[in-house]
């Protein structure tokens, strides 16, 4: 069996003339948002052995507080600039070269491509979190996946169960 988290960056600054869509930082909203869903993360135990994740900066900034909140050591991070923007296609292809060694693989990402592998992979799971994920996959939003495999090279469309889905404003009290 293996987990996958897949992980949309929290809610970044617009565009600002001059300035790279790659290097756009979160804003306030992004840095609570970031530090909601590293708390939930630590709190259900979704402790991944591997964390892949895009050199953007609003990716890495989202992956900065789990960090901290992660026991010593850290899992191993690849800071990847191939997942900056990457498709649904690109990202399933690494996700297939992760070694087997890791049982739970942290994905921090952008849109369309990972809310398109989320639903590529989701071939079933609890009736409301499908209907959320199909919905959307907002900015900061986490799925958890487990699928029945033994490698990561099988990896397929529709085998995978959606055990959850979360936002963090669902996290966040009334």
């Amino acid at each position: 069996m293996k987990t996958l988290l897949l992980l949309r960056h929290a809610k970044s600054v617009l565009g600002q003339a001059g300035l790279p869509d790659h290097d756009r930082s979160l804003n306030r909203r992004g840095e609570r948002a970031a530090a909601i869903m590293a708390d939930h993360i630590v709190a259900k135990s979704l402790r991944p052995d591997l964390i892949l994740c895009s050199t953007a900066t609003r990716t890495r900034q989202t992956l900065a507080p789990l960090v901290e909140h992660l026991h010593s050591p850290a899992p191993p991070i690849a800071l990847e600039r191939a997942l900056y923007l990457a498709s649904e296609g690109m990202l399933l292809t690494r996700l297939r070269d992760v070694p087997d060694e890791f049982g739970t693989v942290l994905l921090i990402g952008h849109n369309d491509g990972i809310w398109e592998l989320a639903q590529v992979l989701a071939g079933h799971g609890r009736a409301t979190a499908m209907a959320a994920l199909h919905e959307r996959f907002p900015t900061g939003a986490l799925a958890t996946l487990q699928a029945p495999i033994e490698h990561w090279r099988d990896l397929a469309a529709g085998e995978a169960e959606l055990m959850a889905f979360v936002c963090p404003r669902d996290l966040v009290p009334d």
